[in-house]
């Protein structure tokens, strides 16, 4: 299924090949969600037969929504969202448990024999891994590609927390969700320290850039008033 080939095109103000790495960072966490999202929709924690294709087709709107957003977050022109078809990771492919743990890092380890891996707790734990990792860094990736494009923090915040919103949903569907408030607070603590610690070669730039973005998803994502936080830049 295609779902970038109706999106208009973005105004091109990043460099083409920054912009596709920028893009390609921001589709692989997203295939991640979708795979996780797909074994958690079985609702059984089965891995054999379970595919990516019975998934995106009911949540065509949801998906279509998100990648708009990922669009406008990002800037990007429609050759670099054209890349998340290419890629492929909206078709129809089956999820085996090795990509469950490449999906969650090897957090849990490789058990013996291998084949426990689709054991149904471990299949469980591993897309409750994978949907924490997955997330955190959609959200450093839309920030990086906002940042890249120019996007002030009042600008981009906005349209980064509604792609995370669906994304979260994405990724539990029909249960109780992991929440985009959770997800940034996630982000801050898994990212922000080596991009804002003093011996940090990041720009000065860029810095006050994530500060700002993280003051102003805290403010948008907790739901508080303008003003309520503010970064010291």
């Amino acid at each position: 299924m295609a779902l970038t080939r109706s999106l208009a095109c973005g105004d091109g103000r990043v460099p083409s090949a920054r912009a596709e790495r920028l893009g390609r960072a921001i589709f692989a966490p997203l295939g991640g969600i979708v795979e996780i999202g797909t074994v958690r929709s079985t609702g059984t924690w089965l891995l054999p037969g379970v595919s990516v294709g019975a998934f995106p087709e009911p949540r065509q709107e949801d998906l279509c929504r998100l990648m708009e957003g990922v669009r406008v977050v990002g800037r990007f022109s429609g050759e670099v969202m054209a890349i998340a078809d290419a890629l492929g990771y909206f078709a129809d492919h089956d999820v085996p448990a090795a990509s469950l743990l490449l999906r969650s890092e090897g957090i849990t380890g490789v058990p013996e024999p291998p084949q426990r891996l689709e054991e149904p707790a471990l299949v469980r734990r591993l897309c409750r891994i994978g949907a924490d990792l997955q997330l955190t860094r959609l959200l450093q990736a839309l920030v990086t590609a906002a940042l890249a494009a120019g996007a002030e923090s009042g600008e981009g915040a906005v349209g980064i927390a509604e792609v995370l919103r669906v994304a979260c949903g994405l990724v539990e569907p029909g249960r109780a969700r992991i929440t985009p408030a959770e997800v940034q607070r996630m982000w801050r603590v898994a990212h922000l320290p080596a991009i804002l610690r003093p011996a940090s070669d990041a720009p000065d730039w860029g810095k006050t850039g994530y500060r700002a973005y993280d003051a102003e998803l805290e403010r948008v994502l907790q739901g508080e008033g303008p003003g309520a936080v503010r970064a010291c830049v």
